[in-house]
């Protein structure tokens, strides 16, 4: 088999002298790293205006620097299995560079799902562009030139193609072109597989041929490795799987497509589809194939491109390459360890319960260990992450119990029909009074919206009551969101709420009712339906007395259901020290979330930055360090209430390869242990390097602790609205964390007892 990687072969189209594409005279630059008069600082100072032939463009190129060019449109075309969208050729810049544009129309947008293909198809490009751009095999595969996702018709621009498709080709290949076409297309599928990504659409019409290499087309229908499945494409051309849509996508998908091309090249028609060719054994070339279980329907049964690369004889491309963050992996298992002979138990991280997904115990470190300031060489190239301040605390006694605890003043409260009531529209408290109603139904349905005074009001105090359910069912459950102003708490708070309203927790075995329906539906009108209609949520005001958004009651099969109370404060409630946050020493559960604006050293932020006024802070979020030094520590100077640290807006660093294998997947359909331990080693190694220490405060200080990518809106607001809508992601992961650490979730054990303390 001839080497696919050609060494000598110039015809490269990324090579700077290419001449190869007879509709380009010449390349005098690469338009996605522009120089010389095309450069866009050039453009914006010294050219001089643009014909009126012509116009400006300006995009993200896959570095995601910022990129202007004078640019000339061809004419729109249709392009094949892309609905919604339109495809041109353009001209960049005086020396006329072609590019291919695809852009999502404003016709297009209708379909909520159309964004969302182009945003993974982007995702998928830029990866690919990252990992392989400056290799020469990766001229085996589509080049980006670069995107803008927030234009009012989305666009992503390509190298034009070269060559023609396998179709054109038919019959006049010879053996030694066919056995290239093979190995070339294994490669590819190879290179692809090395990312998690499944290209789905490789077929006579979208594989190109020069004569030298094949150019797989643009991945527009890309999978990541390990999502469901959606039906796609035809017979023979995609698996049975693929097209039944059935299963997880899989790289061997890709092999299937690559069998039956390879066949396809050799006999001169296409196949079935269903299995091995009725005449497969009457071609000798094809015996590798046929017996490595190429053609089986199945993709458990096929081997694997580097298994496939092997009895082609063709070099693997893929060097293995060490991982900027592999130290701080490391870091986070040692911060596991060190947390989990603190507190005495299990693996901390990602909280003891589902323990099949869990590590042993660790053991305890030695008295003489070296702090990690000794320890640790310093994030890039400063000093260690330290492990957290530990002050002395001895265990603070639960009080006996005396009742159901109100949330707000920390105080117990027992059930009294003489203290019901009910709140009118106006906000007024008009007393209930059941005493006498004999009507089973009718009391039930009355004191699922009736409300309970709380008695411990006290002179200059705001009154309070809480929903009758949550005084009338299981263990409550108090959670609080922790940020400093405009983190997005709010959105995130109501992106979450919306996708449990969708039935988001019911694969997990878990039933929500609200705990107020009025006080429920007020939320979902005013928030969460306002987010899922593109418009941006105002800023949460300052409280005088710390009160739940929303609250849910949460079942998991048929068990008593215990009720889920959310708090969102305002930020600057958080940062101070004031009575309105003292509710946060009862507290059961915390999300802290992260804004990488504020947090993370990249540079692609700094024009977002710099349009939003927001700063980076190495000193951490002031909410973070006032509410972790407010609660109260038991063993070992840990946090007990369970924690998740989620990295909020990722849709910003989503290009960001370890933030892509997380934030372009859909959580998996059951609580998986692993997942999760994987997902918060990632993103603590991700902020270990990308950011100061102080931003790891919370998993630093809290015995359990999880960490997410997640993304409440999808994209920046512009003016007051999300220009193509909120698309929230992965926003229940922080959710099913603590549910999970907190005995909520089916199957899961709680962490351990909370030690509370009542004022």
């Amino acid at each position: 088999m001839t080497d696919p990687n050609h060494p000598n072969d110039q015809s490269d189209p990324s090579h700077p002298n290419d001449r190869s594409d007879p509709n380009r005279p010449g390349r005098p630059a690469d338009p996605s790293h522009p120089i010389g008069p095309d450069h866009p600082d050039h453009l914006a100072e010294s050219s001089p205006p643009p014909h009126p032939y012509y116009q400006e463009l300006e995009f993200l190129n896959p570095r995601e620097a910022q990129s202007r060019f004078v640019v000339r449109y061809g004419d729109d075309r249709t392009p094949a299995g892309r609905p919604g969208f339109l495809a041109r050729r353009a001209f960049l810049g005086t020396a006329s560079v072609p590019v291919v544009q695809y852009r999502l129309v404003s016709s297009g947008q209708g379909d909520p799902r159309a964004y969302g293909l182009l945003e993974r198809e982007v995702a998928a490009a830029v990866a690919l562009e990252r990992r392989y751009g400056s290799e020469k095999f990766g001229a085996v595969l589509t080049r980006i030139v670069g995107f803008d996702l927030t234009a009012a018709e989305p666009f992503v621009l390509y190298r034009p193609p070269i060559g023609h498709p396998l179709s054109d080709w038919s019959g006049r290949l010879g053996a030694e072109d066919q056995e290239r076409i093979t190995g070339q297309l294994a490669m590819a599928v190879r290179l692809l597989g090395e990312l998690d990504l499944v290209h789905r659409a490789i077929t006579p019409e979208t594989v190109r041929w020069d004569g030298t290499r094949i150019r797989l087309c643009e991945p527009y229908a890309a999978l990541r490795t390990g999502e469901a499945r959606e039906s796609f494409g035809t017979a023979p051309w995609s698996s049975p799987e693929q097209r039944a849509g059935r299963g997880a996508a899989d790289p061997r998908d890709d092999l299937w497509s690559v069998a039956e091309l390879a066949y396809y090249l050799l006999s001169g028609r296409p196949d079935r589809g269903e299995g091995p060719p009725a005449d497969l054994a009457d071609y000798r070339r094809l015996a590798a194939l046929q017996h490595s279980g190429l053609f089986s329907p199945r993709a458990a049964e096929r081997p694997d491109a580097t298994e496939l690369l092997r009895l082609l004889n063709v070099p693997d491309p893929v060097a293995v390459e060490a991982d900027r963050l592999d130290r701080w992996r490391a870091e986070y298992d040692l911060q596991i360890a060190r947390k989990a002979a603190l507190s005495g138990g299990g693996p901390a991280g990602v909280g003891r319960a589902g323990a099949e997904g869990a590590e042993p115990p660790f053991p305890a470190p030695p008295p003489s260990r070296p702090t990690w300031r000794e320890r640790v060489l310093g994030n890039r190239g400063g000093t260690a992450r330290p492990g957290p301040s530990v002050p002395p605390a001895e265990p603070v006694p639960a009080p006996p119990s005396r009742g159901r605890m109100c949330p707000h003043c920390l105080l117990p409260v027992e059930y009294d029909e003489r203290l019901l009531v009910t709140i009118d529209a106006k906000g007024n408290r008009i007393p209930l009074d059941l005493a006498t109603e004999r009507r089973p139904d009718y009391k039930a349905d009355a004191l699922r919206k009736a409300y309970h005074l709380c008695p411990h009001t006290v002179d200059g105090e705001e009154g309070h009551e809480l929903p009758v359910p949550y005084l009338k069912n299981g263990e409550p459950l108090s959670i609080a969101l922790v940020g400093s102003s405009s983190v997005g708490k709010t959105h995130l708070l109501a992106a979450m709420l919306g996708e449990v309203e969708l039935g988001g927790l019911e694969p997990y075995g878990l039933k929500c009712l609200p705990l107020n329906h009025e006080a429920h539906r007020t939320y979902l009108r005013e928030r969460v339906q306002s987010l899922q209609q593109g418009r941006q949520l105002g800023r949460t005001g300052q409280q005088t007395f710390a009160r739940f958004a929303d609250g849910l009651l949460v079942s998991a099969g048929g068990a008593t259901p215990r009720p889920v109370v959310f708090f969102d404060l305002a930020g600057e409630d958080l940062a101070q020290d004031s009575e309105v946050g003292r509710f946060l020493m009862g507290v059961d559960a915390f999300i802290f979330v992260l804004d990488p604006l504020r947090a993370l050293r990249l540079p692609a932020l700094d024009p977002v930055r710099e349009e939003s006024g927001l700063r980076r802070r190495d000193l951490g979020d002031e909410a973070f360090a006032t509410v972790l030094n407010r609660i109260p520590r038991q063993r070992g100077g840990l946090v007990a209430a369970p924690a998740a640290l989620a990295v909020n807006k990722s849709d910003l660093v989503r290009f960001e390869p370890v933030v892509d294998r997380w934030l372009g997947r859909a959580l998996p359909a059951r609580h998986d242990p692993a997942a999760l331990r994987a997902e918060s080693r990632d993103a603590y190694a991700f902020l270990a390097h990308s950011a100061s220490p102080a931003w790891l405060k919370p998993f630093d200080d809290c015995a359990d602790c999880s960490l997410h990518f997640v993304a409440a809106t999808g994209g920046q607001a512009r003016g007051d609205r999300f220009p193509h809508g909120a698309r929230p992601r992965r926003v229940l992961a922080p959710l099913l964390s603590l549910f999970a650490m907190c005995g909520l979730l089916p199957g899961t054990e709680p962490a351990g007892p909370r030690e509370r303390i009542v004022r």
